[in-house]
């Protein structure tokens, strides 16, 4: 079996990561290019874990390939399974290196840095994202005064 699935019961789950970096109280947001999955919508970056990939290594990957940067996953920090069991998300907190983004056109149709409660207002934010917020993202960013 591939690295990147595993069966729970009896569902094959497809796994990813998502990618936390923070700076000044916001968090890097993307909006998703029209062409790709989820479309049009709000969330943090991330990405299907390739055969043979660690997390850490999807991690890095993930993240230049969508916003040209580069980070060092620092550790995991939550994890989301969907409903239906057929997705499972591994959240890293990452630090991000000194450089401009240079988002891939192709699934990015926009950055951007938000609060907290910025995100919760995203039209389009998609849920697993609203529910990171206010279960782990909050304390990532406490003493900032949109937190």
């Amino acid at each position: 079996m591939d690295s990147n699935k595993t069966t729970l019961g009896h569902n094959e789950v497809r796994q990813g990561v998502v990618i936390v970096v923070h700076r000044d109280g916001r968090f890097l947001m993307i909006r998703r290019a029209a062409g790709v999955l989820a479309g049009g919508a709000w969330c943090f970056v991330g990405g299907g874990i390739e055969p043979g990939e660690s997390q850490p290594e999807a991690v890095v990957r993930e993240f230049a390939e969508e916003v040209g940067g580069c980070v060092t996953p620092l550790r995991k920090i939550w994890e989301y399974v969907r409903l239906d069991g057929k997705l499972l998300l591994h959240w890293w907190l990452a630090k991000m290196e000194d450089g401009e983004l240079k988002p891939n056109q192709t699934e990015v149709a926009e950055v951007r840095w938000c609060t907290p409660r910025e995100i919760e207002l995203l039209p389009g934010i998609l849920e697993n994202n609203i529910v990171f917020v206010r279960e782990v993202g909050r304390q990532l960013v406490v003493g900032d005064a949109e937190a």
